[in-house]
């Protein structure tokens, strides 16, 4: 791995040879909801031995439609993600939309990471890179993976090296996203571990109802596409019961699959290893 999560305060399992994994909800919807769902990740995390960030956003800043749902307000949902961090000892990740909300959210979270939208926006990469911790910028859905290059160089002439990078599908017309895998060792030639995020790659965005669609059933081919690619990590979000996710529900998996997925991931790892 580039880097990797070595840097990482609370994260174990690092020398396992295994990808390492940014999974949780979509965003944070009550009081109590993340922490059911980070315990059994941890638990599943810990049988076989991933690194393991706990994802969740306080905020949904980028959303299709005007009632769609953005967040139980900011310092509660930050102050349970820190709670989240301190109950299981586990390290998190959050978005962050503007130089205003890195300040914000700097303090609670371990990584900060980039919106895909986001990718191009200098001021939004410098305050992130400035504040020294982990920042993972999202591949744009727009720009090709050697692009990301400029984003990097944003981030890291701050002086902060630890920069990751995601890759969550292009646009295929309207309303629809492919993976191209060659962008996978195009990022890593720039010495940064390079994610694959294997539900936000299978939406189908701007949907006339203004809900984005997704498919799901198709989470674990992505999944082993990227594993026999090299990706260094792995990104999902997971929930109880998608079908009443307030946020991105249509692509995210359900929880009780997941434990099959990581089996199956972690088994084809083994194997990549060995070539």
């Amino acid at each position: 791995m580039h880097q990797s999560v070595e840097n990482l305060p609370k994260i174990k399992h690092k020398a396992s040879g295994n990808f390492f994994l940014m999974a949780g909800p979509c965003v944070i919807e009550d009081e109590k909801m993340a922490f059911p769902i980070a315990e059994k990740i941890l638990e599943l995390s810990n049988r076989l031995e991933i690194p393991f960030i706990f994802k969740a956003s306080y905020k949904k800043a980028n959303r299709s439609r005007l009632d769609s749902f953005m967040g139980i307000g900011d310092e509660k949902a930050l102050n349970i993600l820190k709670e989240v961090s301190e109950t299981y000892d586990i390290p998190v990740v959050t978005d962050v939309h503007s130089a205003e909300e890195v300040r914000l959210a700097a303090p609670f979270a371990d990584v900060l990471q980039i919106p895909a939208f986001l990718c191009r926006q200098t001021e939004l990469l410098i305050a992130a890179g400035e504040t020294g911790k982990t920042v993972n910028v999202k591949k744009g859905q727009f720009v090709s993976g050697e692009s990301m290059r400029f984003a990097v160089e944003k981030v890291q002439s701050t002086g902060n090296r630890n920069v990751w990078l995601t890759e969550r599908g292009s646009m295929f017309g309207y309303g629809d996203l492919v993976v191209d895998y060659r962008n996978i060792p195009a990022m890593q030639k720039m010495g940064v571990p390079v994610v694959l995020d294997i539900t936000h790659s299978l939406q189908q965005p701007n949907q006339t109802s203004g809900v984005t669609g997704g498919q799901p059933d198709l989470i674990e081919t992505i999944g082993r596409a990227g594993i026999a690619a090299g990706v260094d990590g792995i990104f999902l979000e997971t929930h109880p019961n998608p079908g009443i996710a307030k946020s991105d529900g249509a692509n995210m998996l359900q929880l009780d699959l997941l434990e099959n997925l990581l089996d199956h991931l972690v088994a084809l790892r083994k194997v990549i290893r060995n070539f």
